[in-house]
C-alpha cells in the first residue's frame, strides 16, 4: 500500500543550532495492517507520520501509494486515501463539533462545496461511533481536550480513507475512551479493511491492539516486526534505556510490560 524508499529528511532543532537527520529509511506498509510506531521523544515518530501523510516532503528518496508516486496524486485524491489525526488538534474558531467532522467530507463535496444527505449520514454515524453525537452542536472551543481529540478522530473517519494516521490518538483521553478508541480501530480494521498507523508512548496499549510494531530512534528504524517479537526486554532496554519484565496473558496471549525501578 505504502512504500518508502531511501527516505531522508532534516530540520533544525528549536534552538536552530543542530539539525535533526531523519533516515535514510526504507519501509513498506501493507493494506489492512495495524502498525504501532514507538520510540523516545524526538526519535522521529511524528515526522514519519507526516511524511507518509504527505505533509512533509523528503529531501531524498521517494514514497508511493499503491505503487504510484505522491506527485501523481491531486490533494483531493490523497485526502480520499489518507487521513491524518494530529497530535494536538485545535481550532481557534468556534466551529461546532458537527462542522469539524463534516470537514472530513471535503474531498467528496460537489463543485459548489455543499454536502448531501449521504455526507450527513456518514458524519452522524462516525459521531456516534466515537460517543460524540450528543455534543455535535457544541462549539469545539467549549469542550474538553479529550472530547476535542475524539472530534478530530471522527473527522478523519468521515474521510473514509483507506489509511488512517494517528499521532498519539489516546492523548487527553481517559482510560475508558482510550479502550473504546482502540476497539473502534480494531473493528474498522476487521470490518472495512482500514489500515492504521499509530504513534504512541503507551507500549502496553500498543502491544494489546497492534500486531506490528516499529521501534524508532534518532530518525532510524531499529526494530520492525510482529509486536510480540519487537517488544522484548532487550529491545526496550536499547531504545528506551529502561529495564522491563515481559509476561504473557494466558487468556488473550497478549504481552504485558512492567517497568522496573
Amino acid at each position: 500500500m505504502i512504500s518508502l524508499n531511501k527516505i531522508e529528511f532534516s530540520y533544525f532543532n528549536h534552538s536552530g543550532t543542530k539539525p535533526f537527520l531523519f533516515g535514510p529509511l526504507d519501509l513498506t506498509i501493507k493494506k489492512g495492517e495495524l502498525v504501532s510506531v514507538l520510540g523516545p521523544n524526538g526519535s522521529g515518530k511524528s515526522t514519519l507520520l507526516k511524511i507518509i501523510g504527505g505533509l512533509l516532503k523528503p529531501v531524498k528518496g521517494n514514497i508511493t501509494l499503491f505503487e504510484k508516486g505522491y506527485d501523481n496524486y491531486s490533494q483531493k485524491e490523497l485526502a480520499k486515501n489518507i487521513a491524518f489525526v494530529p497530535q494536538n488538534a485545535v481550532s481557534v474558531y468556534p466551529f461546532t463539533v458537527y462542522e469539524i467532522v463534516m470537514m472530513g467530507r471535503t474531498p467528496y463535496l460537489n463543485y459548489m462545496g455543499y454536502e448531501n444527505n449521504q455526507d450527513c449520514e456518514i458524519v452522524e454515524e462516525v459521531l456516534n461511533s466515537v460517543d460524540m453525537l450528543g455534543l455535535k452542536d457544541k462549539p469545539i472551543t467549549q469542550i474538553s481536550g479529550g472530547e476535542v481529540q475524539r472530534a478530530f478522530i471522527a473527522r478523519a473517519l468521515a474521510q473514509q480513507a483507506e489509511l488512517v494516521l494517528l499521532d498519539e490518538p489516546n492523548a487527553h483521553l481517559d482510560i475508558k475512551h482510550q479502550i473504546d478508541l482502540f476497539r473502534l480501530v480494531l473493528e474498522l480494521n476487521k470490518s472495512k479493511g482500514i489500515t492504521f498507523i499509530s504513534v504512541s508512548h503507551d507500549l502496553n496499549l500498543s502491544a494489546h491492539y497492534f500486531n506490528r510494531s516499529i521501534l524508532l530512534n534518532s530518525g532510524k528504524v531499529l526494530y520492525d516486526g510482529a509486536t510480540a517479537e519487537v517488544l522484548n526486554k532487550e529491545n526496550i532496554k536499547s531504545v528506551f534505556e529502561v529495564d522491563s519484565r515481559i509476561t504473557i496473558d494466558n487468556g488473550s496471549n497478549k504481552i504485558n510490560i512492567s517497568f522496573l525501578d
